[in-house]
């Protein structure tokens, strides 16, 4: 996969995006059952019972996603309004991923996620929300036509990766940073088949790219071919060719719904 390097580091910084606004959801852990399971060992009936709840929202999440199709699963950050560029960008994203017949799918909130559920929708498109539960009510964005909602990030994130063909990384915080390098982790180890992932925003992952290249690959805690993982543009377009490449190679299968098993 070609990557495109970002300009030269400089002694200037790069052409910073506009702040984000603060965030139209709350941000907290969600269910206290998440800060129990991850406070160390409890009795092994309360593990018991853990290990069934977990199984059951990976079973809803098979039933709800299971035929979806092709997936792009766009990332980004919920702070953005949609009078940022970001959001414009993620809308525009959106509308190319709903034209090639591929089902845009996000984290079903606000921001980056609500552009690209929008894109699809403004084109007639599929569009599908994957979230997160937080410590107070949460309503999805409009713009998702299927919604579904997880107790447990891990469980969430192989959702977003086993039906995506590719990943697209508009600006973001720690949420999205964590979805990028769980996405180039899995890719590195081959634990999954080397599917795009599209950085967009030069500007906005330039210094981030430069700490891998000029640290990481130099010191060798990555090899300097990780980096070939990555496109970088801010071209709509462009990031479109990556999807569809990988599209070529993906081999989703679509599957048909059973009425005897009360799936459609």
């Amino acid at each position: 996969m070609t990557t495109h390097q970002p300009p030269s580091p400089s002694c200037d910084p790069p052409p910073a995006l506009p702040p984000a606004t603060e965030p139209r959801w709350p941000l907290g852990p969600g269910d206290q059952d998440v800060a129990t399971f991850l406070s160390g060992p409890r009795t092994r009936l309360s593990e018991a019972r853990r290990v069934g709840r977990i199984a059951a929202e990976f079973i809803r999440g098979f039933r709800k996603l299971h035929f979806l199709g092709p997936c792009v699963t766009v990332f980004g950050s919920a702070r953005f309004g949609e009078d940022h560029p970001a959001y414009t960008l993620g809308r525009e994203v959106g509308r190319r991923i709903a034209r090639e017949g591929l089902v845009t799918m996000t984290g079903g909130g606000p921001g980056i996620m609500e552009a690209a559920n929008r894109g699809a929708k403004d084109v007639g498109g599929y569009s599908v929300g994957c979230n997160i539960e937080l410590p107070f009510e949460q309503q999805p964005n409009p713009y998702v036509d299927e919604f579904v909602e997880f107790r447990y990030f891990f469980v969430r994130k192989v959702m977003l990766v086993k039906y995506s063909l590719a990943f697209i990384v508009l600006p973001g915080g720690f949420g999205t940073l964590d979805e990028l390098f769980e996405a180039l982790t899995l890719v590195q180890t081959r634990k999954i088949r080397s599917f795009p992932i599209v950085l967009m925003g030069a500007d906005y992952w330039g210094p981030l790219l430069d700490f891998m290249r000029n640290t990481l690959a130099h010191l060798g805690t990555i090899a300097p071919s990780d980096l070939d993982l990555l496109t970088i543009t801010d071209s709509p377009e462009e990031a479109m060719n990556a999807v569809l490449r990988g599209l070529d190679a993906s081999g989703i299968r679509v599957l048909k719904p059973s009425k005897l098993l009360g799936e459609g």
